[in-house]
């Protein structure tokens, strides 16, 4: 059995929809549940799904050996960022190399980096007027969206757009795409 672990932040509409995949997977089974934030969907989806979940403020996320001993505590094979706001520490990134995938709301390796999360990457992409945009599955490493890119779905911007619309749109892209990457990376490895 292949375990995972997702981290998010906000609303976990990602989260939600991993875990609806592979919840009659018989070789993937999503173990645990991080958040840095009380508010986060997160704890709905640990509740609905009888799944354990946990808190870290931002200080413990940042030192990172309660978070890797956790994963460890739950034999983690796997972390999955799922909107999770949050640079992973090195001491995650280092016990788990090409074992962590996150989702980037942009075609990487443009409009990534430090502070590029959420509306602000839309926002981003607008004003440099660009055609197309979509979303990067990639591996994560020490550098900020910097990982091996894993693949990328992308599709036309509307005429008149603005970033409220064109996130409704790329979180579609994410929904449809991001859990059927990470089973093919996790079942292929």
């Amino acid at each position: 059995m292949i375990k995972l672990a997702i981290f998010a932040s906000g609303r976990a509409t990602n989260a939600r929809n991993i875990v609806e995949t592979f919840q009659t997977d018989d070789q993937v089974q999503v173990k645990l549940l991080i958040t840095n934030n009380f508010e986060s969907g997160l704890i709905d989806v640990s509740r609905e799904f009888h799944i354990s979940s946990f808190y870290f403020d931002n200080e413990k996320v940042a030192e990172g050996e309660n978070l890797l001993q956790r994963l460890r505590d739950f034999e983690i094979d796997y972390v999955i960022l799922a909107g999770f706001l949050r640079k992973i520490p090195e001491v995650i990134t280092q016990a788990y190399p090409k074992h962590i995938i996150n989702i980037h709301p942009a075609l990487l390796p443009k409009f990534g980096g430090k502070g590029m999360y959420g509306i602000k990457v839309h926002q981003a992409v607008l004003d440099a007027g660009e055609k197309e945009t979509g979303i990067t599955i990639h591996l994560v490493n020490e550098q900020y969206d910097e990982g091996q890119i894993l693949a990328q779905y992308s599709l036309v911007i509307p005429d008149n757009c603005n970033a409220r619309y064109l996130q409704t749109l790329v979180q579609e892209l994410e929904h449809k795409h991001y859990p059927l990457a990470i089973e093919k990376y996790i079942k292929n490895v």
